[in-house]
């Protein structure tokens, strides 16, 4: 049986209650296929998600943006797996580069984030990627190597995981991305699975692309491979 289809918007640090209510309702009117065939999961900030599951379809799912590394407690400001699972929020995005990147999150903390928030039922789309100096360097492979390496030194399956390619440089500057550099590291990726996680993982895990794409035109999206 073939991958299911993935398709996630990823909203990050914007909208009003107005305006999350109109892309609410675009979504609930869009044409799509089954959800035995495509999942789609969007993923509107902390403060949005009640909402947003509350008006959004049945077949459309919801992801938060990030959850702590471990139970509540003493952690001002952040917010615990325990608590998206009460709202019942199925998904939450780990290692996105910008907090990578702005909340200096390590790749050994992003493995413990994801490994504690399958074991208490949420549903991981975990996200690696290379800077622009890494790329122009040609240690692409390595660095998302080494991400996804942390991740699998702290997880016992992957049926819960969607891995997340997004480039760092195709990100907010302007850069864009080619369906054949999205292609080639997705490729890499699967052998590195295949290698180091087995034939089960390679063929059953989902990599997507997240970031700005070049085909004809520019524009936000996910593709799976």
């Amino acid at each position: 049986m073939g991958r299911k289809f993935f398709v996630g918007g990823n909203w990050k640090c914007n909208g009003t209650v107005e305006e999350v209510k109109k892309i609410v309702t675009v979504l609930n009117e869009a044409e799509v296929p089954s959800e035995d065939i495509v999942e789609v999961v969007v993923s509107p900030p902390f403060v949005f998600l009640p909402l947003v599951k509350s008006l959004l379809r049945s077949d459309f799912q919801v992801a938060a943006q990030n959850c702590w590394i471990r139970k509540g407690g003493a952690f001002t400001g952040e917010i615990s797996a325990e608590m998206l699972v009460n709202l019942g929020i199925p998904w939450v995005i780990l290692g996105h580069s910008e907090r990578r990147s702005l909340l200096a999150e390590s790749n050994e903390f992003v493995g413990d984030k994801v490994a504690y928030a399958l074991s208490q039922g949420l549903k991981v789309i975990a996200c690696v990627g290379e800077t622009l100096e890494q790329r122009e360097s040609g240690s692409t492979m390595a660095v998302v190597a080494a991400q996804t390496k942390a991740i699998a030194e702290k997880v016992s399956s992957w049926d819960n995981i969607v891995l997340a390619y997004e480039p760092v440089w195709a990100i907010g500057t302007g850069k864009v991305a080619t369906p054949a550099q999205a292609q080639e590291v997705h490729c890499e990726l699967r052998k590195w699975l295949h290698d180091n996680a087995g034939d089960e993982v390679a063929a059953s895990t989902r990599i997507i692309y997240g970031g700005i794409i070049l085909f004809h035109i520019h524009f936000h999206t996910h593709i799976i491979h």
